[in-house]
């Protein structure tokens, strides 16, 4: 469930569009994936390491407060679990509309398709009230289910795809660094998401062992997948094909297997979607249970159910998706939506850089009791981890950024307020 959990939450319906994004790239984006595919183990492994030596709940908010304190987890925390809600509006919009093979009236309908987005947030919210296994087994079976044709897609790629096919991609744009960067940035993104085990690290059997293996499988699985699968799909659809499709992998289904296919791989999209919208809100809702615990967010977030499960920050902060589901319906709030999208991501990506600071700071200060060949490799894996990210924050561009550093700083008020509730309460 762990594995399914990193698996589910970082392939959700984003990936099955990707090969559009990458296309204007050409050749840059073979080698895109194979630098953000290096940077995302590095940071998977910082992970691991972590979560190996503090197994809590929280997982990063965690390891940052052990780190720098708490003023910087709650910082860094914040931004995080505004992350979350705004991604989960993009992954459940994402979802239903790949539907619309299936329902047609999806897209004729006025407020259908917003509805219908409504009505699977709530039910996957009440899933994941109902109990963390509950939603385990939602996750374990949807991450089956959406494998399945990009493991198709990666098969025909493996048997169809040769020199031929990589020489047609070199007359798209030349190989250049500014071009592997774009193409590297794009990448990431599809593949954020692999420390999503270690968050609700209280609720797993035997975390020290079960954690670190579940990101680093996790991590190992997913970007091999997506790499080969949107490799595949870039180099064998047509590039006017794939300039104007909705639908890629739907696209290649269909001319290599048929409408049927077509229509089964949509499907496919839809349920990855839905697997991973279910994963976020269990994450949602563990991050500001964790944090209120800590006495750094309002008391009742830190309510738990008979089940041990944080229903009310799983309610509250659902609710919150569905006013911005509600705002995206509105179609002269798309700009601003697609804005707090890419907000989300940046916010996302300081977690990681503290993290893999985290990692450094507890290694220089003997708390991962880490010495010799490991002490260097893992300070080594740090630095690059940390590298990878920075460089990744310049790529999200110079607005979103400093977008984002106003967002996290929106926190510090709030962080003092709370502090001085504790203080007056003690």
């Amino acid at each position: 469930m762990c594995v399914a959990l990193v698996i589910g939450n970082t392939i959700g319906s984003g990936v099955f569009l990707l090969p559009v994004s990458l296309a204007p790239y050409g050749l840059n984006s073979v080698l895109a994936w194979l630098f953000t595919t290096s940077g995302v183990l590095m940071l998977a492994i910082v992970f691991a390491t972590l979560s190996r030596a503090f197994p809590k709940a929280g997982g990063p908010y965690a390891y940052v407060e052990l780190a720098f304190g708490s003023l910087a987890a709650f910082i860094v925390a914040w931004g995080y679990w505004i992350s979350i809600w705004v991604g989960n509006v993009s992954i459940a919009t994402g979802a239903i509309s790949y539907l619309t093979p299936w329902m047609p009236w999806l897209a004729t309908v006025p407020g259908a398709s917003a509805a219908l987005t409504l009505a699977v947030l709530w039910i996957l919210t009440g899933v994941n009230c109902y109990g963390v296994k509950a939603a385990g087994w939602v996750q374990s079976v949807t991450t089956v289910l959406k494998l399945l044709p990009l493991i198709a897609v990666c098969g025909l790629g493996v048997a169809l795809l040769d020199r031929s096919h990589i020489q047609a991609l070199e007359g798209a744009p030349p190989l250049s660094l500014s071009g592997t960067t774009g193409a590297a940035t794009l990448a990431l993104w599809a593949l954020l998401g692999i420390e999503s085990a270690t968050i609700p690290a209280d609720k797993v059997r035997d975390p020290t062992r079960t954690i670190p293996r579940a990101t680093l499988v996790g991590a190992i699985i997913t970007a091999l997948i997506c790499m080969l699968a949107c490799t595949t799909v870039l180099v064998l659809v047509p590039a006017k094909t794939l300039a104007s499709s909705n639908a890629p992998f739907a696209d290649l289904a269909v001319h290599y297997w048929g409408q049927g296919a077509g229509k089964l791989v949509a499907l496919a999209a839809a349920i990855s979607g839905f697997g991973a919208l279910n994963g976020w809100i269990l994450l949602q809702g563990e991050l500001p249970n964790v944090m209120a615990k800590h006495g750094v967010f309002p008391k009742m977030f830190a309510h738990d159910s008979a089940r041990f499960t944080p229903t009310v920050a799983l309610v509250f902060t659902s609710a919150l998706v569905s006013v911005l589901v509600l705002i995206n319906y509105q179609k002269s709030m798309g700009n601003i939506f697609t804005f707090m999208i890419t907000l989300s991501t940046s916010a996302c990506l300081v977690l990681y850089l503290f993290c893999s600071l985290a990692l450094l700071r507890l290694l220089w200060t003997g708390y991962l009791g880490a010495r010799g060949a490991r002490a260097i490799t893992l300070m080594l894996i740090g630095i690059l981890a940390a590298a990878f990210s920075v460089w990744a924050l310049a790529g999200a561009g110079r607005e979103p950024f400093w977008w984002g550093m106003a967002l996290l700083a929106c926190g510090v008020p709030i962080y003092a307020f709370m502090r001085l509730k504790v203080r007056r309460w003690a």
